[in-house]
């Protein structure tokens, strides 16, 4: 299932041929994120190195993930709205053994700054932390 939403997101991506229209898109993502409750956005569900403010709250009903996301920046918004569509709704150990590096077809360091890319990064290690915790 990881892999089908993975390509989903390819797909869309590719559909556009400059990287600033994948990025308006990322961004438009975000916009329709849900916004996670401001009583909700404890420091304790802050993703330490992101350069923006990113709040993940993830949870475990009937066996998967679910997880609520947030962020203080538009395009950081969209790219938690990605792993939020990938990862949300998946069995722990789906996520445990998913290979990080098939999120590459994605292509976004080509369209995000190193920065982002390591904000990226701790978002996703931190659902892999919560998908070790909650394994089943």
């Amino acid at each position: 299932m990881i892999s089908e939403r993975i390509e989903k997101i390819r797909q869309d991506l590719e559909f556009f041929e400059e990287d600033i229209d994948k990025y308006e898109y990322i961004v438009d993502l975000g916009r329709r994120l849900n916004i996670l409750e401001d009583e909700l956005k404890d420091d304790s569900l802050l993703i330490h190195g992101c350069t923006s403010k990113v709040w993940l709250l993830p949870s475990l009903v009937d066996g998967k993930i679910i997880i609520k996301a947030d962020s203080n920046s538009v395009i950081v918004k969209g790219l938690v709205s990605i792993l939020v569509y990938i990862f949300s709704g998946i069995e722990p150990l789906d996520i445990i053994n998913f290979n990080v590096k098939d999120l590459e077809v994605l292509n976004l360091t080509e369209i995000i700054s190193p920065t982002r890319q390591n904000g990226l990064f701790h978002m996703i290690n931190r659902i892999l932390e919560y998908a070790a915790l909650w394994r089943l």
